[in-house]
This record gives structure tokens, sequence and C-alpha cells, in this order.
């Protein structure tokens, strides 16, 4: 006992673990009583590689037992021929279905000796010359067996070095077309044997058109092979011909489907090329042209099936025109996907979520849409059609590499489970089936790895190439451009040619010369990016075309493209989402502020594909990352120039969100607010560092007061920042040291930031100070106490119903605050003198500061129930009532408003009419500086800026925009009607 359990050890060094192992190795002279045999220790080796041990050695006796006269030629080649021996115990150990053929024909195994195999171009003439002058089951028996003789060697080169490194690997596609060559071979075989067997063959002309993988050269080792049938001459004849052969292959060697022809199952097996002219022009739907995207001529007549391919390439390369195309491709995948039973959805390699279907189905439909002008999309290869989709820009190159990788590994397993006994599946083992998992493993060149045994890395990796492809697969199958570009006819996809300066002029762009030139200095040249514009351009001409500016869109894309030339992801954002493109059409094409900031901000253009992102960034967050960014620099240029770069950003966001209309005015507003504090805060912060350090001391604290649309959090794209200078001397120091070296900061926080720059201006504004621009820059604290205590006017109360604390030392600000506070909320109100004043001051603002000729009713600051009407009338309310309505005392215009509804000192109806004037004057004006690049009051009266205007209302380019404008006045005349009432009453 002790001796057969250290026997069955030894064998299981080798990978043995079958209890008949031991047997059969001493059956076939590898294994002795003691151990190995002599000269058996590079056969045991060998063996132990093999992805199945047990099932190799079996096969070996298997062998043995089928030939005894040359098994011992074959034992002796096994220990001197590692060519052979590497090859032989590959097959043995994968296949039992090659197995049972090298046990039926004990010769083949010679063909694994001579290590150059049979050349592809040699398939057809060694299978005709073996079934010539054979008929019926004869000629089946001998195709069948030199199918299977070359299917050996096939299998042989794939897993060879599995077993023996040193004889490499065969790629993949290697494999695949000599799979596809010997199933060519095998049809025109099948074709000799049925034309023998079929009376008058003279009268007719046949050719068998390859289908589906075989079209594609990207045959598996067992698969149905579908094919369509072109005839001549006598139809009938070549209908018996075609049928015959399809029996003969078969039988012998494969399933010859021919159900994709028209019609299917029930249309004529052989039609005529007007036949299938007629068929696929009238009646064919968009699946079959799909499918005709591999057809392939492979046997019978050449110059029939070169007819036959010539006819129907034109029609396949125009069905991304059919009505809904890209939607029936997409609709026809679903329906493929839904007959997978749901237990096995997740182990289906070919039709399964994550399968070789989502690779076949994403690179046809991307082939079919995009090949219509770009030939070199137009092969019927998966994997070449997909390294050109890569290389010409229409798939990301890292998307093509892993769908590329991930296609070839599910393919593998595939190969290898249908290896194993000759049958077609696709489906990946059951995780509980450890022993088969194994063997696959094995058989696919997967090891342990990372502490996981064979078994768990196949699983592992299995997984991970399935999830790889589905999200691939959804990215590109579902791809939103894709729709776009099967829309645009076909001639405009060919963006130089006249036919182009015709459809430019017919879309609505005023310079079509102009734009064709624009056109060729983005998409000349043989660049991957020229490519991707030429895919792109098309879908955003007609973007454009729908904007109220196409000519300007189309050259502030020329130059944000230009400019982003060599940021690598940019064109791929566009071409991957398009979410993107359409609304980048939409900012270009209505927006000459949103081109400027995009060229020094682009990466906001990849939040265009998640709103929630562009819009959903919180003011006080935005600011914290602003202010800690600056403070990390090191100067106060560098700090100056960071925070201008993340303003621009926020900017260019804020901006963006508002034209798409995903965030509404008061968020717009409190978010430009914020960040103009923010920077406010910062340029403070380093400009008070840098003062310090040339003097060594620091006399004062400072705070900065927001007043006017700063205070309020209702700055807008083009607003100044009003603000009051504060300062408090330190201990030790004279209240003129502390004024003096806050004099110097606050100029130097002005300059800097208001120093010349593309961006929009940021203009530090401190002329509502005491005595205005006569005054002092920064007063104390006590001085601005006393100031207020006796000189104050009525003005400079309203002024103050503002002031917020923005920047600098804040416990300095509170105070500052507390100071006003009785100012601008005084205890008893307002006295008639000074309510008269206010009105008075007001006619005067309306008067003198209206500019001459403007339009009173369109003005959204001092026209006709603008933004001074509304905001005059909530301040008077403040300063009358605030004492006594602790509401009123807010610094936002709406909610003064809405307290005053609260207090009854006005209607709920009355004040929301204000509401809305207000908001909508707002708004508008914020548009027209979007619109325009420029500070605005004034609504445009007509043309394309007053149709961007509207459109950023909501209007389409089809509504009249007069109906904006008519709707602007309404609205504020009714609120001016309430500001008259209110502004006015006693």
């Amino acid at each position: 006992m002790a001796d057969r359990s250290r026997s069955k050890a030894s064998v299981a060094r080798f990978g043995f673990t079958d209890d008949r192992a031991e047997e059969q190795l001493r059956a076939v002279g590898l294994w002795s009583e003691t151990g190995p045999a002599e000269g058996a220790d590079g056969v045991l080796h060998a063996l132990s590689r093999a992805p199945d041990a047990d099932l190799a050695v079996h096969g070996l006796d298997r062998l043995r037992e089928a030939d005894e006269g040359t098994w011992a030629e074959l034992a002796d080649a096994l220990r001197e021929n590692s060519f052979l021996r590497g090859r032989l115990l590959a097959v043995l150990g994968t296949s039992s279905a090659l197995a049972d053929f090298l046990v039926g024909a004990p010769d083949q195994w010679r063909r694994l000796t001579n290590r150059k195999v049979t050349a592809e171009n040699k398939y057809t003439e060694e299978l005709v010359t073996a079934v010539e002058g054979l008929k019926n089951a004869e000629a089946e028996q001998a195709l069948r067996a030199g199918y299977r003789g070359l299917l050996l060697e096939i299998a042989a080169a794939d897993l060879g070095h599995l077993v023996d490194p040193e004889l490499g690997a065969s790629t993949y596609t290697e494999i695949t077309h000599r799979l596809t060559a010997l199933a060519e071979a095998a049809l025109r075989a099948g074709l000799v044997i049925a034309a023998a067997e079929t009376n008058g063959p003279e009268r007719a002309q046949l050719a068998v058109i390859a289908m589906g993988k075989c079209g594609g050269r990207e045959l598996n080792y067992v698969s149905d092979v579908d094919v369509v049938f072109v005839g001549d001459g006598d139809i009938q004849v070549a209908t018996r011909i075609a049928s015959k052969m399809m029996g003969v292959v078969g039988k012998a060697c494969f399933e010859v489907d021919a159900a994709l022809r028209p019609e299917g199952k029930a249309g004529a097996l052989v039609r005529t090329l007007d036949g299938h002219d007629g068929y696929y022009k009238k009646w064919a739907r968009t699946w079959e042209f799909q499918a005709l995207l591999k057809a392939r001529a492979v046997a019978g007549d050449e110059e029939l099936g070169r007819q036959y391919c010539e006819l129907v390439a034109p029609m396949v390369w125009a069905a991304a025109e059919r009505e809904n195309f890209v939607a029936d491709v997409q609709r026809m995948r679903r329906r493929v996907e839904g007959h997978v039973p749901s237990e096995l959805v997740e182990r289906e390699l070919k039709l399964g979520r994550g399968g070789l279907r989502d690779v076949e189905f994403a690179v046809q439909l991307l082939q079919l849409v995009h090949g219509r002008v770009d030939p070199d999309l137009r092969s019927s290869s998966t994997m070449e059609a997909l390294a050109a989709l890569g290389e010409s820009g229409y798939v990301g190159r890292a998307d093509a590499a892993e769908l590329e990788g991930s296609y070839e590994f599910l393919r593998t397993i595939e190969h290898r489970l249908q290896l194993k006994r000759l049958l077609r599946t696709h489906l990946f083992p059951d995780l509980s089936e450890t022993t088969e998992l194994r063997w696959l493993a094995r058989a696919s060149g997967i090891r342990p790895s990372r502490g996981r045994s064979e078994a768990e890395a196949l699983v592992a990796e299995f997984k991970r190439h399935g999830q790889r492809i589905r999200r691939l697969h959804e990215k590109l199958f579902y791809r939103p451009l894709l729709e776009s570009v099967a829309r645009v006819p076909t001639g405009a996809l060919r963006l130089t040619t006249k036919e182009a300066a015709s459809r430019l002029n017919a879309l609505g762009y005023a310079a079509p010369d102009g734009a064709l030139q624009h056109i060729k200095a983005l998409t000349s040249g043989m660049s991957r990016r020229a490519s991707i514009q030429q895919t792109l351009l098309p879908v955003l001409l007609d973007l454009l075309a729908d904007t109220p500016d196409p000519d300007g869109g189309l050259l502030a894309y020329r130059k944000v493209s230009e400019a982003l030339a060599e940021t690598p992801w940019y064109l791929r954002v566009l071409r991957d989402e398009g979410a993107v493109v359409e609304r980048l059409a939409f900012l270009l094409g209505t927006s000459k502020l949103v081109p400027d900031l995009l060229v020094r901000a682009p990466e906001v253009l990849q939040l265009l594909g998640a709103p929630e992102r562009l819009a959903g960034r919180s003011p006080r967050e935005v600011a914290t990352s602003l202010r800690a960014a600056v403070r990390r620099q090191p100067g106060l240029n560098a700090a100056v120039t960071t925070a201008r770069s993340l303003r621009r950003h926020e900017l260019l966001r804020v901006a963006s969100a508002d034209l798409l209309g995903l965030m509404d005015v008061v968020d717009v507003c409190e978010a430009l607010s914020s960040v103009w504090a923010a920077v406010l805060q910062s340029t403070l912060a380093a400009a008070t560092r840098k003062r310090v350090a040339e003097l060594g001391a620091e006399p004062a604290v400072i705070a900065v007061i927001g007043m006017g649309r700063l205070g309020g959090s209702e700055l807008g794209y083009g607003s100044d920042a009003d603000v009051l200078f504060v300062c408090e001397p330190v201990e030790g120091a004279s209240d003129a040291e502390a004024v003096k070296f806050a004099s110097s900061v606050a100029e130097t926080v002005r300059k800097v930031l208001g120093a010349p720059s593309s961006d929009p201006a940021l203009e530090v504004d401190a002329n509502l100070r005491p005595e205005g621009r006569n005054g002092p820059l920064v007063r104390t604290l006590e001085s601005y106490r006393a100031y207020y205590a006796r000189w104050a006017e009525v003005w400079e109360a309203q002024a103050l119903l503002r002031a917020r604390f923005v920047a600098g030392d804040s416990d300095l600000g509170e105070r500052f605050i507390e100071a006003v506070d009785p100012v601008r909320y005084p205890a008893d109100g307002l006295d008639a003198v000074k309510v008269r004043e206010v009105r008075r001051i007001k006619a005067r603002v309306d008067t003198e500061r209206m500019p001459k000729g403007a339009d009173k009713t369109t003005h959204t600051k001092l026209g006709r129930g603008g933004l001074a009407d509304v905001e005059w009338t909530a301040q008077l309310a403040q300063l009358r009532y605030a004492h006594e309505f602790p509401g009123l005392r807010t610094t936002s215009t709406v909610d003064a408003l809405r307290a005053m509804a609260h207090a009854q000192l006005a209607s709920e109806g009355d004040v929301e009419a204000l509401v809305e004037a207000w908001l909508l004057a707002t708004r508008v004006r914020n548009a027209g500086m979007l619109v325009r690049g420029k500070a605005v009051d004034q609504i445009p009266g007509s043309g394309r800026e007053l149709s961007a205007v509207a459109m950023v209302f909501g209007y389409s380019a089809d509504d009249d925009p007069g109906e904006f404008l008519d709707f602007y006045r309404r609205t504020t005349r009714r609120a001016h009607a309430v500001v008259e009432r209110l502004f006015y009453e006693p």
C-alpha cells in the first residue's frame, strides 16, 4: 500500500488526477514500477503542461490500442520530436473530438511531424483532389477526412505553444483566416461533388457568397457557414447544385445556412442578379443590409460572384440613410439579447451582455454610418474594421485597443470550448464546474496568478472583459452622434464639394464660401484630427444652423479647435459624447463671450456632457476651493493669475449652464457674486502678505464691505464690484499708520484686479464711500461711525441697504455692519422730507442717466418697470419700515420684496409682478452680456442678437423674436404700474 501511495503521488506530480492515469502511462511506456520510464521525462513534462493531462494520456492510450503496429514509431517520435510532441499532446489534452478523429485515422498524426504546415492556398487543391471521381457516401467520407485532417493541423498550430512555448503561438487572425480558408475549400469541394451528381451543370452558373463570419474571414472551429446563392442560366439546375452542395458539406464538414437570402427560408434558394437587385431595392429591411456588410464571393463562378458584390455594395453603404436606421439596428441588438434565457445571460459568450455580438453590432453600426464616405472602413472583418475605426478617429485608440483585446479573448474562449467536442457552443462553464474551468483556463493559456487558481483567474478575466465590452458597447453603440451623422445626407458628408456650399446656403449660412474655408482648414490633411473633424462637422453644421448665428458659431468653433488642437481629449470628447456637441454648437452659435472663455478654460467643455456637474457646484464649495488654490501661490502676481484663471473657469461654467437653461437667474447671480467675493478675499490676503513683508509689520486689520449688486449677491457677468474698505489699527499702531497701510493694500488690490485682461473686467469700485471720489479710499471703523452719525445723507443710507461683509477680517466686518444698521434702518423710518428726497433723486437718475435715444420700454436697468424701478421701490420700503418689520432687513432685492408682502405693505399680486419683472430684467441683462460679449443694458431691437436673447429664453429659431419683446414689455409694464402706486404712495 505504501508503494502504491508513493506511486500515485509521483503521478500527481505531473498533473494527473484520474485514477486510471498510472495504468495508461504504463500502457504507453511512460511509467515503470519505480516511476518515470527511461527517456520519458520529456514526454511526461509535456503532458503536465497540456490543458488536461488525463485527457491527453487517455488519447495516447487510445491511439496505441487503435494501431499497435505503428505505435512504436509514434512512441519514438514523441520522445525525439519536440515539434510533434508539443502539437500532438496539446491537441489530445484539449479536444476529445480530434482524438476520436486520430483514433479513426491513426496515420493522420504524421501531419503534425512536419514543421511546414499545409498552406492556406493549398486547402482547396487538397480537398478537391480527395473527392475527384467519387460520388455519394464515398465523396462525403473523403471530404470529411480531408477536412478533419486540415482542421487537425490548424488546431495543432493554435494549441502547440501551450505545451511547448518554443513552438510560438499563432495569432487569433491567423487561426480565423485558416479556418475560413478551410471552409471556403470545403464549399468548393462540395460544389465539385454536387456538380458531378447533377444533370446538366454546364447549363447553369452558380456563385456562393459567404456571409457572417465566413464573409469576414473570422470563422470559428465549429460554426454554421452563412451563404447566399446567386445564379445565371438554368436556375433550376443551379438550385439543385446549391441544394446538393449544402447537403454534402453539411454532412461532411459543417452546416451550410442560406437563411440570410432574400425572404429567408421562404424565399428561393437561388436568385439571379436581377432578382437580388429588385428585392434589395424594394423589400429589404435594415438588418439585411447590415448582414450584407460581410458579403464576399468565395466559391463557384468568380465573375458572377464579383458582379453580385458590386451590385450590393452601394446599397450597403447607403443603408445608413434609411429612416430610423440607427434606431432599427439598436432595436435589433436588444431583440437578440432578449432571446437569451435570463439564467444564461451572464454565461452566453455570443449573444449575452458584454458578449461578442456587442462588439460586432457596435463596429458594424459605426462602419455603416461613417463608411458612406470613408472607404477605409469598408472591411468585412470585425477586427480590421475596429482597427480602421480607431486609426481614423471614429473610436478612441484606447477604446479600440480594449475592444480588440476583449473580443479576441472571448473568441479564444469560444474556440477552446468548441474544440473539445467539435460542437457548436457559446456557453461559458457554470462557476460550479471547477474541473471544466481549470481545463478551459489552461487551454486558453491562463495560469495561476496573485494567489488565484487557473479557474479563478479565468473567471476574473471573463468578467473583466465582459464588463469592458458592455461599457464600450453602450458608449459607442448608443452614441447620440451616430443618429446625427446618419441623418446627414451622404453628399453633405463630403464637405469640400460644390453641393456642400449649396447645402450651407440652404441651412441659413450667410457666407457659405467663408464657411467652406473654415471647413477646409479644419479637415485638410491626413491626420487623425482631420478625420475626426470630417466626422463631426456635418453634424455640427446642422446644429449650428439652428442657432441665431451659424456663421459666427462656425468661426468660433474653428478658433476653439485651433486653440485646443494639442489638447489630447478635446476632439475625443466631442466624438464620444453627442450631448457635448449639441450643447457646444448652441453655445458657440449664441454667445460671443463663451468662445473667448472656452479657449482659455477648455476643461469646462468636459462638463457639458454632465449637467449635474455643470450646474451642481455650490457657491460655497467653489469659493473655498478658489481661496485654497490662491493661498498656495508664492507671491501676489501668481496669486492674482490663479484667481483670474479660476474665476474664468467659473464664469464659463456658470455662463454655459445659464445659456443651456440649467441654472435659474438667482443661482447665477449668487454664483457670480460668490466667486467675485472669493477673488477679493484671496487678492486682499495676497496683497496684505506682500505689504507686511515689505514693512516688516502689520499695523492694521482690513475688511471689505460689499455694496450694490455684490452686497446683494446679485452680480451679473459684467458687473463691477462696489465696495467699501474699512480698517482698524492693531495694538500699538496709530490710526494714521493703519489707514496708510490699509490704503496701500487697497490700492494694490484695485490695481492688480483692474489690470487689462481678455476676461470680463474685474473693476473694484469704491465710489460709494463717504465723500465719494473726494474722500479717502480707506477709513477706520470709528471714522465711518463719526461720518455717518454726523454727515450721512439719505442716498448714503439707501446705498448701505446692500452693505455686506465679503472679505478680510470677519470680526471687523461684522462690527461695521452693526455700526451702520441704525443708519440704513432708521429707528423711526423716514420723515416726509427724506421720502421726497428719495423720490427726487430717483427722478433725477431716470432723467440724467438714461442714454440718449434709448428705448425706455426695453432698457433693463433704467427703463419702465426695469431694475431701478423695482429696486428703488424695495429700498424705499426698507428705509421707511425696516425698523418695524425685521424681514425687510436684507440685502436681497427679491427677499425684500417678499418681505413687503409678508408685512402687508403690498399685495401678493403686486409683489409677484415686481419680482417677475426684476428676475426677467436681470436675466435679460445677463443674456445680453453673453450674446454680445460685453455689458449691455438695452435689449437689441431686432436681428440676430435679439434672436439669440430670445433663444436663451426658450424661443426656437422659427419663432418670431418680436414675441419675446412683447413678453418683456408686458411684464415690465405691469411692474411699472405697481411701482407708480407703491413708490409714490403717501
